[in-house]
């Protein structure tokens, strides 16, 4: 694998202090992955709809110092000190230095927030990673001035992987593949690139509703269920049905056919939770009110001919995900019938976005 093109190879300017704040939003898969190997590969590729609302916003405050052998940083979280957050990102840091040995010369002050609730399956990870990694790309931007605009998304891509494999579809939008899949042009184990080809216009402007089952912290971390992949009986076939699910996938976005969207992308969202009801240890992500909802928008599809779909992350939060002509009645939809089985009544109004923003 061709790392060597992320090394830093020309000399840095001194720069004494820089902040820099990046907007970067969550995503969510199609065509899911769920086992990786190191460092941070997956075992198949992925494609996403980057979201737009449900973001991470995060400023680094980069300080010079003396040079030290780990990466120095103090992290708050909504405004507070959360120190069990710090080995994740100190983890990421040890990763990313042989590319980014400048962080080494500089104190980290980073504060970051979300526009929705942390580790409760709305890919937390890949958008708090994501905007770290845009920071430090802003960082080496300052002080290696001929870095183009594609090569620091690209890098940026990398180094969020490092620290979350979905973060690497977190950069760019409005269709991210992460993997390299002989069916789509450009694309590789070590960032995601914007899918290549035209979309049928029914997908543009896609809709995506986030029912709040479960607002907590999940009882298992997404790093402990792609682990669990290793050993796990199916995991061959899971990763053939994966890919071959992605040329599906490729086909179905360019030419528009909404009825093997639906298909395929609930099919993905059930098999990804199969995953986990047979793994060893087993365990079960979905809530009570999961399923209810999922037969609800069954129910609604029918009767109403409708283009709704759903999809789950690793998680028992419900993406209601549907074309933007529909936009109005599923709100009724949803406001009459699914928001009993949210907690607290609470979902968020989401859509499909272009990537990081630089704010």
């Amino acid at each position: 694998m061709d790392t060597d093109q992320f090394l830093v190879k020309s000399a840095l300017k001194h720069i004494e202090k820089a902040s820099f704040t990046w907007q970067t939003p969550s995503n969510i898969a199609l065509v899911k992955y769920w086992g990786k190997s190191n460092p941070q590969i997956a075992k198949n590729a992925s494609i996403s709809f980057t979201l737009n609302n449900c973001h991470t916003i995060t400023t680094i405050d980069f300080v010079k110092k003396e040079i030290s052998d780990e990466a120095e940083f103090n992290l708050f979280f909504e405004g507070k000190e959360k120190e069990e957050f710090k080995p994740k990102i100190a983890e990421f840091f040890r990763r990313v230095q042989e590319y980014c040995p400048y962080i080494l010369e500089y104190k980290m002050i980073i504060n970051s927030e979300n526009s929705f609730p942390h580790s409760s399956g709305i890919a937390s990870s890949a958008s708090g990673l994501s905007a770290i990694a845009m920071c430090i790309m802003s960082l080496e931007k300052e002080i290696n001035s001929d870095l183009s605009a594609e090569f620091i998304n690209k890098k940026a891509s990398f180094l969020a992987r490092l620290g979350s494999g979905s973060a690497s579809r977190s950069i760019e939008g409005p269709i991210v593949v992460w993997g390299k899949h002989p069916k789509i042009e450009g694309s590789s184990n070590l960032f995601g690139v914007k899918f290549p080809y035209k979309v049928h216009p029914f997908f543009e402007n896609y809709q995506d509703i986030i029912l709040l089952v479960d607002k907590g912290e999940k009882q298992v971390s997404s790093t402990i269920g792609h682990n669990l992949m290793m050993n796990h009986p199916y995991a061959e076939g899971r990763f053939s049905q994966a890919n071959q699910n992605l040329t599906k996938m490729s086909k179905i976005l360019q030419e528009g056919n909404r009825e093997e969207f639906i298909n395929l992308v609930e099919s993905e969202a059930l098999t990804l939770h199969a995953m986990m009801l047979t793994s060893n240890p087993y365990f079960i992500l979905m809530k009570p009110n999961t399923l209810e909802i999922i037969n609800k928008i069954w129910e609604y599809r029918q009767e109403n001919e409708s283009n709704i779909c759903f999809t789950l992350d690793a998680g028992a939060n419900v993406h209601v995900l549907f074309p933007e002509n529909e936009k109005e009645n599923i709100l009724q939809f949803i406001d009459n019938q699914l928001s009993k089985f949210c907690d607290k009544n609470q979902y968020i109004i989401d859509s499909v976005g272009l990537g990081a923003k630089n704010i």
